[in-house]
């Protein structure tokens, strides 16, 4: 996609993530049992609490990201959740490692697909508007 005058590419960039994590924080209320289930055990608390507490999070980072004013703000929020996230995905690889190699597959993938995003945030976070 060429880049424009009027939408250049880190805000088109800040608009996808955006998109992409309030669709994901929508996810945990429309449909929470399945992220209820990579919750780890050992965290205290019902694992709704997290389930909910990370969809709020995500709209909120999203919502943050979608404004200028605050985008360089919910760029490094962003940041943030990704690394928190993180040991849920972790999780779903334990959980999953005797499940069937495509399952498995689809577990460890979610792995490395993080650092694409936070790096994605951080150029966000550079380029926002001060």
């Amino acid at each position: 996609m060429p880049e424009t005058s009027t939408e250049p590419a880190s805000q088109r960039s800040a608009y996808k993530m955006a998109a992409m994590l309030i669709a994901t924080g929508v996810g945990h209320f429309a449909a929470p049992k399945p992220f209820d289930t990579i919750v780890p055990a050992e965290l205290p608390g019902s694992a709704r609490f997290y389930t909910l507490a990370s969809g709020v999070a995500e709209i909120a980072v999203g919502g943050l990201l979608l404004v200028p004013r605050t985008r360089r703000l919910g760029a490094g929020a962003a940041v943030a959740l990704f690394l928190a996230v993180f040991p849920a995905n972790i999780n779903l690889v334990r959980m999953w490692w005797n499940k069937p190699l495509p399952m498995k597959l689809g577990a460890m993938a979610r792995l490395p697909f993080q650092v694409p995003m936070i790096v994605s945030a951080l150029k966000i976070r550079r380029n926002a508007p001060v």
